[in-house]
């Protein structure tokens, strides 16, 4: 990287330990936003992957990404659309659960068609 070349540093914070900025940690730097951005989902990603087991809903899991998961962050934001990891980790709770129910609701009218000779 050059001198004068735009630099995205990617920041975490964990939300368990809330304004707590020793807690927060420098995941690297990246020489584009959409790297650095890519960044950021992943770890909320990973985040949710891990919770998702122990978690029933959407909201369930949500609230156990807000109060215990890793909340990355983008600097300097240079006028490109700001991240937020809370928002990004609300579509995919919803997605996540969406895609859940749509699965089980094949398996359950797989399941039935099997069951009545209906295939």
């Amino acid at each position: 990287m050059t001198l004068d070349a735009p630099i995205w540093i990617v920041f975490v914070n964990d939300n368990f330990h809330y304004m707590d900025s020793e807690k927060t940690w420098r995941k690297g730097e990246y020489s584009d936003y959409q790297t650095a951005l890519s960044v950021c989902r992943q770890i909320v990603d990973s985040c949710l992957e891990e919770y998702l087991p122990e978690c029933n809903s959407a909201d369930q899991l949500y609230d156990r990404y807000v109060s215990f998961g890793d909340d990355p962050y983008i600097v300097p934001d240079d006028g490109e659309p700001r991240f937020s990891a809370w928002s990004y980790a609300r579509e995919r709770c919803d997605l996540l659960f969406k895609e859940e129910e749509k699965g089980s609701q094949n398996s359950i009218g797989s399941f039935l068609k099997g069951l009545l000779g209906l295939r």
